[in-house]
């Protein structure tokens, strides 16, 4: 079975899973996807907190994105972009599942790193795709995505392509 923590991802790829990590953490706010109800998608924002080595999402009870994800656990969060719109710190992505924290353990010591307003959901996160794109060189966007059990995929385009080249 093909583990897909943030763990597995981390000793995966340490350095890819730092400048993810990274990215996330130069702003507070963030942009979360879930599904409705009815199936179409609901775009808000929230905090990502990295604490006890791995992502969590924090949301007020009966919150329209906590119940989302208490429905149907897929997610997107996409970091804050940031106001420059050259794109210098890169852009950042983790999809996956959002797993209900419940172990009173884990929450008592989420709870005493970061005391969060009470009462409140905590998510874990399972991931299916971490995804990073950035400008290199001034002109040549590359994009690397990695997905649990699989390697580091690169991609790169210049400004003279006119498709994306996996990079070897």
């Amino acid at each position: 079975m093909t583990s897909n923590s943030w763990a597995d991802f981390r000793t995966a790829e340490p350095d890819f899973a730092d400048t993810v990590r990274q990215r996330f953490e130069k702003y507070k706010h963030h942009v979360l996807a879930t599904i409705r109800k009815d199936g179409s998608p609901r775009v808000t924002g929230l905090e990502v907190e990295f604490r006890l080595d791995e992502p969590f999402l924090g949301m007020m009870p009966n919150s329209r994105k906590a119940l989302d994800l208490l429905r149907d656990p897929r997610f997107a969060v996409h970091a804050n972009p940031g106001p420059d719109a050259e794109m210098a710190d890169g852009d950042a992505r983790i999809s996956g599942r959002a797993v209900e924290v419940t172990d009173p353990a884990v929450l008592a010591r989420f709870i005493d790193e970061v005391v969060p307003p009470q009462p409140f959901h905590l998510f874990r996160l399972e991931l299916t795709e971490v995804m990073y794109t950035g400008i290199e060189g001034g002109d040549t966007l590359v994009i690397r995505v990695w997905r649990p059990g699989k390697p580091l995929r690169s991609f790169r385009r210049g400004n003279d392509e006119a498709t994306l080249a996996e990079i070897s």
